[in-house]
């Protein structure tokens, strides 16, 4: 693993096959879930993001609808707790304030929670269960009022 790791705008066209590598290695093989979960047919239709090492490998990949739903975040694991995850979430969020969209949300595997919490998003609703797995529904407002634009332009 080299030092350091940039995060850019993807396109599902050019660079989905990165993306479902990560999802499959993460999604799929370590977390056991079933693969109908990782690929929603939504994917087409969301902007992306993909993190890279500083040899042009990805490493990270997340996405966020029109709507504001920020879904899919996966990081490989040997770059877990280095910041990555920060850098994805912080600039789906930048992009988010940057279409004018007032809030974003996400549903959160309850043992990710904490690391949502740490960036300013609030449980507001119940828990719930996801493939087996304990899910909370999470939001923040992030709207920067002077911004306009529809996602994806």
């Amino acid at each position: 693993m080299s030092e350091g790791f940039l995060v850019a705008r993807a396109d599902w066209e050019i660079d989905g096959a990165a993306i479902r590598r990560i999802r499959e290695q993460v999604f799929i093989r370590e977390q056991r879930l079933p693969a109908e979960l990782a690929w929603d047919g939504l994917d087409a239709d969301c902007v992306h993001l993909l993190a890279y090492d500083m040899d042009g490998h990805p490493i990270a990949t997340a996405r966020m609808q029109a709507d504001g739903h920020i879904a899919r975040m996966a990081v490989l694991a040997e770059w877990r707790a280095q910041g990555v995850g920060s850098a994805l979430l912080l600039a789906l969020l930048d992009l988010a304030a940057e279409h004018g969209l007032e809030e974003v949300f996400l549903d959160a595997q309850a043992q990710v929670a904490p690391f949502y919490h740490r960036h300013g998003f609030i449980a507001d609703a119940e828990p719930f269960e996801e493939a087996g797995v304990p899910h909370l529904r999470m939001s923040r407002f992030c709207a920067d009022p002077a911004a306009t634009g529809a996602l994806g332009e």
